[in-house]
């Protein structure tokens, strides 16, 4: 069974607890789902570990710019090498370099800033959603659609992912086109206080759901009869503190879609209506059957 709760939040922060081997160089494991790749998730969050540790905690990171290069090897450690780009007054940058069988598979550049006072704005979180309480759990569309449950029922639920409207895994034709995706997300149980483990919780998180608003737009699925994809590059631009153990909802939309690419933004808001953070990211999106 897959594990749930604090144990699957034991376990992730396991994954992002990386081995040290030198001051820039950190190796880290996956978990053995039975995945044919690495999550994307998990090595942008164990990416950002990496560039981290090697900043002065005074500094916390505000944006991250990252590109998934080849699939990971769920398999093999992931080896993360940091380069120092800059140290300035109130701005360090790091670029941070995943390898697996002496090949990038993935590669970001971070950004930290020491915490400064300045202008003050967002623009408001939507209205009219439904609580988190109000939506269905995971758990209840994996019992209504157990046979396209897939990779969800097997592997841990760090992540307690609840959709307002319908996930993209249902059967074909049992989702309606919508402008809109929009998912209630939080760390499953408690994480640390060290605000460096909630940007990384919340990095892997912003890859769970953003790509989905793509296929949104068409009333698209993933899987058979439907979509398969992988993500190209991510951005994420952290704008307040926040916690990931606490609820925020992704709010995600897909301006663009072509060239068997599609274009996703999400941005994340607190239970009270604080905008937290911008994702954008782009994936390869492809009919089932297509060439690989």
């Amino acid at each position: 069974m897959p594990l749930h709760g604090q144990a699957a939040v034991d376990q992730l922060l396991e994954i992002l607890d990386l081995k040290q081997v030198d001051a820039a160089t950190f190796v880290g494991e996956s978990p053995q789902t039975g995945a044919q790749r690495v999550f994307g998730g998990q090595v942008a969050g164990q990416a950002l570990v990496a560039a981290g540790r090697t900043v002065d905690p005074s500094r916390f990171v505000h944006s991250l710019h990252g590109y998934f290069v080849r699939p990971g090897d769920p398999t093999e450690p992931i080896q993360f090498s940091v380069e120092t780009i800059r140290d300035g007054r109130s701005f360090s940058v790091r670029r941070s370099t995943a390898q697996q069988h002496g090949r990038t598979i993935f590669f970001m550049s971070a950004s930290f800033q020491v915490r400064e006072e300045g202008l003050d704005h967002y623009l408001p979180a939507p209205v009219g959603v439904p609580a988190p309480d109000e939506v269905p759990t995971m758990a209840d569309w994996v019992r209504r659609y157990p046979s396209r449950a897939g990779i969800f029922a097997a592997s841990p639920q760090a992540i307690d992912v609840r959709y307002v409207g319908v996930p993209g895994w249902v059967p074909p034709g049992d989702r309606d086109a919508s402008e809109q995706q929009r998912v209630w997300m939080r760390v499953n149980g408690t994480l640390p206080d060290d605000p460096l483990i909630h940007a990384c919780a919340l990095t892997y998180a912003s890859d769970l759901s953003l790509l989905d608003s793509v296929l949104s737009a068409h009333g698209e699925v993933w899987g058979p009869g439907g979509v398969i994809g992988a993500s190209l590059d991510h951005a994420l631009w952290l704008h307040r503190p926040f916690r990931a153990d606490e609820w925020f909802l992704y709010d995600c939309t897909s301006p663009s879609a072509s060239g068997s690419r599609g274009l996703a933004n999400g941005r994340m808001f607190t239970e009270d209506g604080r905008h937290i953070a911008s994702a954008v990211q782009e994936g390869l999106l492809r009919r089932v059957g297509e060439r690989k």
